[in-house]
């Protein structure tokens, strides 16, 4: 489900093929619309559930028939909120801005001591698509540290 956070993803894992994301600061033109604080995996469906009303709400902003991008923005959210919890350390912070045209999430853990990767080739069942489902679904993602935070970062167009 979620993909290691680690730059030793195990003996079992096929590390000549996993993918460094790109550090990168997120666009700056995006202003907050929410914060969620998260100290575990059972806060995911709470997670998930309030961006969806977020994004979906009456005056959301940019709205316009977001269609799959909504789903596509929660599943991302659900992605890379569990990496963090499962491979960073608490609490992990997720934070859903906009800037009028699109959408970007943002989740941070504290743990600056693992770079976040795209895994590559992966045994069945070993996890490893969270951030391969975040490339996929997203117009950019990236990663950066800010003070004592790694944040990863995602950008949904407004629009579906």
């Amino acid at each position: 489900m979620a993909d290691p956070r680690t730059t030793d993803p195990g003996p079992e894992q096929d590390t000549e093929s996993d993918d460094g994301l790109q550090s990168s600061d997120p666009p700056a033109s995006y202003t907050l619309v929410r914060t969620w604080t998260l100290d575990s995996a059972r806060q995911l469906t709470e997670l998930r559930a309030e961006i969806l009303r977020e994004v979906t709400a009456d005056g959301a902003d940019p709205q316009a028939e977001l269609g799959p991008v909504a789903h596509h923005m929660v599943l991302v959210a659900s992605e890379l909120a569990t990496n963090a919890l499962e491979h960073g350390k608490p609490p992990t912070i997720v934070r859903l801005m906009r800037d009028g045209t699109s959408y970007l999430l943002d989740v941070a853990d504290h743990d600056l001591n693992t770079t976040p990767y795209v895994a590559g080739a992966r045994i069945p069942g070993n996890g490893g698509f969270g951030l391969q489902i975040a490339r996929r679904l997203s117009v950019d993602v990236g990663w950066y540290t800010a003070h004592a935070t790694k944040h990863v970062w995602a950008v949904f167009p407004g629009q579906g």
